[in-house]
């Protein structure tokens, strides 16, 4: 047993409660977080290591969640593969996408130094964090980053020109989602090297093309990532967002702990993943945004699920929005700490 909750339930170690951390926790609801991006904006906070390391812990002093996900976006891959990114306006969009490109592979140009002032954001981090919190690192799930490559902007989260393209030429596609692994396992070592305690895996679009299509062309690349973070002793968090019976392709041979969306219900993942796999999720992070009676009530499922398994860390579906009361994130964090989970 560690000092960490967080470490020991996703090593397997039965502890009083299940450990809290949110997705999405360093920024959106946060007071705090908000006057900072008001000064510097999101993407200097980012870029600039002691921002970075200052946000990344705002949540373990606010909210007093159990573990501390590095402040970075999934984005930062294209931008180490020559690709220009703009966070302004309502979400991030790309100066040049690869659906308009003639030659997508030829247009990618390896530049992993992009990706330095992460790792010294890391220094910074483990420097400063009290001992106790363990610090998660993460990338995109390949899918979910060519998404953004490919369609250049964010605002429609149906990718219209994407799916169609994976379907008319499926060679080049694969191609793509090669580079795109290359530089997520050289990131995600260096990540590793410079200290992180575990690493998550952020597919948010998997529900987006049929699932034999994603197990084809991109569950190779997410095992790939996952497996080199593995090799080197750290826990890996896959979280493939709207898998749906798809979860019956995740086990052990490809992450330690998968996170569950608000789709599937707890007691189901169980079942299809069997025992040994470590869960986490799927609080469903719209409940917030209702009163304390539906959070009671939302909770009540968990709790109860909580009590009869111990390899589950308690989190959202999903990330925090942006227009949810501080203080009902509050609210929630204090339930899990509080409540008697029968162990």
């Amino acid at each position: 047993m560690t000092n960490s909750i967080f470490l020991d339930t996703i090593n397997g170690v039965k502890r009083e409660r299940p450990p809290v951390w949110f997705m999405r926790q360093a920024g959106r609801v946060l007071p705090s977080y908000m006057k900072l991006r008001e000064s510097y904006g999101f993407k200097h906070m980012m870029e600039e290591p002691k921002l970075a390391a200052e946000v990344t812990l705002l949540p373990i002093h606010d909210l007093g969640v159990d573990a501390a996900i590095l402040f970075s976006d999934i984005l930062v891959i294209p931008e180490a593969l020559g690709m220009e990114l703009s966070f302004e306006g309502k979400g991030p969009t790309f100066k040049t996408a690869l659906k308009d490109v003639e030659d997508p592979l030829n247009f990618l140009t390896d530049m992993p130094e992009r990706l330095e002032h992460i790792y010294k954001a890391i220094d910074q981090i483990l420097a400063t964090k009290p001992a106790e919190i363990p610090l998660i690192g993460f990338c995109g799930g390949p899918l979910t980053t060519l998404c953004y490559m490919f369609q250049g902007f964010s605002q429609n989260l149906n990718f219209p020109d994407f799916v169609p393209a994976i379907y008319r030429d499926k060679a080049t596609m694969k191609k793509l989602v090669t580079r795109i692994t290359e530089m997520s396992i050289h990131y995600a070592l260096k990540q590793v090297e410079h200290g992180v305690q575990a690493f998550q895996l952020f597919e948010t679009h998997a529900g987006l093309i049929p699932i034999e299509l994603y197990k084809e062309v991109f569950l190779p690349s997410v095992k790939a990532i996952l497996g080199a973070v593995r090799a080197k002793g750290v826990k890996t968090i896959y979280l493939p967002k709207g898998l749906g019976t798809g979860i019956n392709m995740v086990n052990h041979d490809l992450c330690d702990c998968v996170s569950v969306d608000w789709q599937t219900p707890l007691h189901e993942v169980r079942k299809i993943v069997g025992e040994d796999m470590i869960l986490q999720g799927n609080f469903d992070p719209r409940t917030l945004l209702a009163d304390k009676n539906a959070i009671d009530q939302e909770f009540e499922y968990h709790l109860n699920y909580g009590r009869k398994d111990h390899k589950w860390i308690f989190n959202l579906g999903h990330g925090l929005l942006p227009n949810i009361p501080v203080e009902n994130v509050k609210y929630l964090i204090e339930k899990v700490k509080m409540s008697d989970w029968g162990r």
